[in-house]
């Protein structure tokens, strides 16, 4: 296993009919998360599921845990962790469902999300992907997420973070891409552009699948009645977060960014991470910022993997340059 073109695990064709939705939840060391997470899968109104997690070899008490406590659940364990990417794979790999729901460790889903998520991908054929509205577990009034975008600069983000709810975002819309924290992703849409990028290991790689699934000509529809709850980097974050962003941010770049946009854009592209630099360079002395620094560094040596990859993507290309930057954000909007 080692690039986004992992293929699925046949099933046994002697099995019960497959569940409409199979919830993922990768997992390291959320232990204190499991029992509000999977209990808040219990309490989902629409049935018709099945969950995995898939363990990236815990060291806590994670897997005893949802041995003791939820029978229910297919527990995958790993001998060593493999990210969020290679975690994330390895449940879908091992899926039924005809819709995959990602779900962090961390987060807590309201009753009737799996219903909206289903309501919302019967009426809407053509999207391939649902994003869901994800609040602040310790203050629901605040966003967390109400899907992703992404800007002309390169610098993708969540729309209305850290803005309070008022009812702004309850329209549902398309938008460029799903927080992958509360995301629902067609079987069928995955088998055409492939799995998770694992070579990201964690961060942005939504956003990288995001931009894979809008050229092969998939749509994203941005779900407001579909609620979770996230703590917020509770098993992430800090300068881990910092690292990984940093880093992917210029691997995404170079792996998905349209050619032709690239070169209408690269200024304010280069702009954008010299801006970044310069503000991780203010900020020296703080663990976070140094970590942004070398996750700069580290992007800029991983250009020449992601521009191999280039290839596979756009070889799936299915809409116009004019359409992908109509879906992207004016930097400073």
């Amino acid at each position: 296993m080692g690039t986004e073109e992992v293929k699925f695990i046949p099933q046994d064709g002697g099995e019960s009919p497959p569940p409409y939705f199979s919830v993922i939840i990768p997992n390291w060391n959320g232990e204190k998360f499991l029992r509000g997470c999977l209990g808040s899968l219990r309490n989902q109104t629409f049935r018709n599921f099945e969950v995995i997690l898939v363990d990236n070899a815990s060291t806590d008490g994670s897997v005893p845990l949802v041995e003791r406590e939820f029978p229910e659940v297919k527990l995958i364990k790993l001998r060593r962790n493999l990210g969020l990417t290679g975690g994330a794979n390895v449940g879908i790999m091992h899926s039924r469902g005809e819709v995959i729901a990602l779900l962090n460790n961390d987060a807590e889903a309201h009753p009737d999300w799996l219903a909206a998520l289903y309501d919302a991908l019967q009426r809407h054929p053509e999207a391939g992907m649902a994003a869901s509205k994800m609040l602040l577990y310790d203050r629901r009034d605040v966003i967390n997420s109400a899907g992703d975008f992404y800007r002309v600069d390169g610098v993708p983000g969540n729309r209305g973070v850290w803005e309070r709810d008022e009812g702004q975002y309850d329209e549902e819309e398309y938008v460029f891409g799903a927080c992958g924290g509360a995301a629902a992703y067609r079987r069928s849409m995955l088998e055409d552009i492939g799995l998770f990028d694992e070579e990201m290991f964690m961060y942005c790689e939504d956003v990288d699948l995001a931009w894979r699934a809008q050229i092969a000509g998939y749509k994203c529809i941005y779900v407001p009645k579909a609620i979770v709850y996230h703590r917020l980097s509770a098993t992430g974050g800090g300068k881990t977060a910092s690292f990984y962003n940093g880093r992917n941010f210029i691997y995404v770049i170079a792996k998905d960014y349209p050619g032709k946009l690239f070169r209408k854009y690269w200024l304010l592209i280069l702009k954008a991470q010299l801006r970044i630099t310069r503000e991780a360079l203010k900020a020296w002395r703080g663990e976070a910022a140094r970590a942004r620094l070398c996750g700069q560094l580290a992007g800029l040596l991983m250009i020449p993997k992601a521009l191999a990859k280039r290839p596979a993507t756009y070889a799936r290309r299915r809409v116009s340059d004019e359409y992908l930057e109509s879906i992207l954000v004016k930097a400073g909007d």
